[in-house]
């Protein structure tokens, strides 16, 4: 226990939970993204997929939600007390910075997570407990709770720009957790990320494409 707590600790610590935290929330949801593009093929497809869920797998289900929700914490914890030490050992930053060697990810990942914790929040209180019923409600079909949400404007510009906020945590995010657990290999061009690019565009794009297409018509 006193390694773990001395592990902890350290920054080297709070970067490698912050990296093995992170990742598991990219597996996640790549896994959620690949289920949610499954409204595509109707609501049958869809609607079996939400009750295979809560039936056969409904035991590893939520294992896998108390696995989330610890390495969300962990994630979260991690974070806030590096930017606190951070603070503490440069309390007034440089004049007159540039940001030479970040990306836009790098510069909001703070404001881009709270904006992803507070949409876990809603996403689960309007999908999972369905406490939020922006449109009609209908019990065990999945798929018309999809389409009578997402054609409310702003219950689709919600999720979109969530999944703005998304893109750039997951770009700056994966590559940061591979800088950390030693499998990114430093470069000459340190902003040269193709595929920390390539997973946070197609992850985005997976997410955000339902709400439009059911905001366009194309899902009905």
């Amino acid at each position: 226990m006193t390694a773990v707590l001395r592990f902890w600790r350290s920054t080297v610590g709070k970067k490698i939970v912050m990296a093995v935290t992170g990742l598991i929330w990219v597996a996640f949801v790549i896994l959620h993204m690949a289920g949610n593009l499954q409204a595509f093929l109707g609501a049958e497809k869809l609607n079996g997929y939400a009750a295979m869920l809560h039936g056969p797998l409904a035991e590893l289900v939520w294992l896998q939600r108390i696995l989330l929700f610890v390495a969300l914490v962990l994630h979260v914890t991690a974070a806030v007390q590096l930017t606190r030490l951070k603070s503490a050992a440069r309390p007034v930053g440089y004049h007159g910075q540039k940001y030479q060697g970040a990306t836009w990810g790098s510069r909001t990942m703070r404001v881009g997570g709270f904006l992803l914790l507070v949409f876990i929040v809603l996403h689960i209180l309007h999908f999972t407990t369905n406490t939020l019923r922006p449109a009609a409600y209908f019990p065990g079909n999945l798929y018309a709770n999809v389409v009578s949400s997402f054609r409310i404007w702003w219950v689709m510009l919600l999720y979109v720009v969530a999944m703005a906020a998304l893109l750039g945590h997951l770009f700056h995010g994966t590559w940061s957790s591979f800088r950390s657990l030693g499998v990114a290999k430093p470069s000459e061009n340190p902003l040269e990320r193709r595929f920390p690019t390539l997973l946070a565009a197609v992850v985005a794009l997976g997410f955000i494409a339902v709400p439009l297409a059911v905001f366009f018509g194309v899902i009905r």
